[in-house]
């Protein structure tokens, strides 16, 4: 028995087999076009779609799992708008025919989100007290306003991941995670609030009982239609039939694949920390919490009865790839990046790590001080004008320079996290530990730098792939193999190690976290002025 997760990032599709202790069993991914224009970035969901084909088909060859061993699919991917034409055709969202996706990082609805935000509503409460650009409503309200033959012929507007799972079993039914999250979904109220959308400017999504963005929603988890459709199957290689779970957000998938794990004293006690392109923080706590700036708190979006509140920064990973190309020493280092078959971040990981042996990470980043919000600031300020600040620049123009900078935009990263985590604190969401999770922290200079940083213990999943773990604990579920979401995480997920904060670190962390909060400030004021 075996089961199948697959995860959709922002620049590949993999998807993993495990059997059902959680131990990974075969891995394959595959890239996915990701198109830039300014603040507009697109997708094509039938590029999606084939790229998971690809992978889960190599990944089973892997595994060396036969298709009728499969007992259950589990799917998350990034909170991206899809729009769907009659028949399920795909509707350009700008100049290509081909690209139907509004990517979670496009930016081009500001100017709507901020005007949602100065109506204020009750449905904004639930969301960190401010709407996103990121979100789903301000993107339709874009389509609305500036493409409206796009907007009034679309059958369906779908978050990726429910996409996704209605591309597999012809199930239109919604994940209580992705439109609670990104839709305003009122997942405690167990409905919309039709008149958010009418004082917004898309009551027309009321009026037929919100058919277009999902009239029926369901617990992640939950089995869809009667399974892999046979035009569905045939695709991945898989049998029809085979049970399907209603998915996740990609970074809720890594919240499930790791905070549940057993012995690590429940979700309530970890953050889980997903660092990737992005980062998400995701706090459980047993009754709501209120934080400015921290969306949520929303109901059984991740871990079922218990709420959550989602934090990160829209740009982490993606950070790092944009301040170290401006570097002079960048293109030399990637040169040789590409000589060792690694990439730069993680070539720059591993030099650290050398350079970190003969003076401490505290000496190496000594001077030099990165705030890198390059899209804008997700929590806990929710302010998307906000930009990066790297202080301390000099003449340097080498390689060594080059690893100080990442090291120090590494540091802000943390600040980052540690800002998140404060704020919670103060709100009355604690949390022992961070349980992190994504492609960008696998090094463990990285791990120990993001642990002395934060001022928390850090936590590693055992599995090398903890989100698809997460999604493949949906395909349990949905198969029968776990009675439910948190049976499964238990059974499922392990911790392999935890690395402390250097006490030694301390006092030179406060002094730079300090510093990080006043540029970070300034920042904030600068687009003003």
């Amino acid at each position: 028995m075996a089961l199948i997760g697959i995860d959709v990032g922002s620049g590949s599709a993999r998807a993993g087999v495990f059997d059902d202790s959680g131990v990974l069993l075969g891995t394959a991914s595959h890239p996915i076009a990701l198109h830039r224009d300014g603040l507009r970035v697109e997708q094509s969901s039938d590029d999606i779609w084939s790229a998971i084909c690809t992978c889960v088909r190599a990944a089973m060859g892997q595994s060396g799992v036969a298709a009728e061993d499969i007992a259950g699919i589990g799917i998350d991917a990034t909170c991206s708008l899809v729009v769907l034409g009659p028949g399920g055709a795909p509707l350009p969202v700008g100049d290509s025919p081909a690209r139907n996706i509004m990517v979670w990082m496009d930016h081009r609805a500001l100017d709507q989100a901020e005007r949602i935000n100065a109506m204020g509503h009750r449905v904004l409460d639930y969301v960190g007290g401010r709407i996103s650009p990121e979100m789903e409503t301000p993107k339709m309200l874009w389509l609305k306003e500036n493409a409206p033959e796009i907007y009034a012929g679309a059958w369906q507007f779908m978050d990726l991941t429910d996409f996704l799972t209605w591309r597999a079993t012809g199930d239109l039914a919604r994940s209580i995670c992705t439109v609670t999250c990104k839709w305003t979904y009122l997942g405690h109220d167990g409905g919309w609030d039709a008149d958010y959308f009418r004082r917004i400017g898309l009551g027309d999504l009321a009026e037929d009982g919100f058919a277009r963005i999902g009239s029926r929603v369901v617990d992640a988890g939950a089995p869809l239609g009667q399974g892999l459709t046979a035009q569905a199957a045939a695709d991945l290689g898989l049998r029809p039939g085979t049970p399907v779970g209603a998915g996740l957000i990609d970074a809720h998938a890594g919240g499930v694949g790791t905070v549940g794990a057993k012995g690590a004293g429940g979700a309530q006690a970890n953050l889980a920390y997903v660092f990737g392109t992005s980062s998400c923080t995701m706090t459980s706590t047993a009754e709501p919490v209120f934080v400015p700036g921290v969306w949520g708190p929303y109901f059984s979006a991740m871990v079922p009865g218990l709420w959550l509140n989602e934090g990160g920064q829209s740009a982490a990973g993606a950070a790092i790839d944009q301040l170290i190309d401006f570097h002079p020493a960048a293109a030399d280092a990637r040169v040789a990046a590409d000589a060792d078959e690694l990439s730069l971040p993680a070539w720059l990981a591993k030099r650290g790590e050398q350079m970190a042996a003969k003076e401490t990470i505290a000496a190496l980043v000594r001077g030099l001080h990165v705030v890198p919000e390059v899209l804008g600031n997700r929590a806990p300020h929710a302010d998307p004008h906000s930009r990066a600040v790297i202080a301390g620049l000099g003449m340097e123009r080498d390689e060594a320079h080059l690893v100080r900078l990442y090291l120090a935009c590494l540091c802000g990263i943390g600040y980052g996290l540690r800002q998140i985590v404060l704020a919670q604190k103060q709100a009355g969401a604690s949390v022992s530990r961070i349980v992190l999770s994504g492609g960008a922290g696998r090094s463990p200079l990285v791990r120990q730098l993001l642990a002395d940083a934060a001022g928390l213990p850090l936590a590693v999943p055992e599995t090398p792939e903890p989100v698809l773990l997460g999604s493949a604990i949906l395909g349990a579920v949905a198969g029968g193999v776990h009675p439910n979401i948190p049976s499964g995480m238990e059974a499922m997920s392990r911790l392999s190690s935890v690395i402390e904060p250097d006490p030694a670190a301390r006092a030179v962390h406060e002094e730079r976290y300090a510093i990080f909060t006043a540029l970070q400030s300034t920042a904030r004021l600068a687009p003003r002025c």
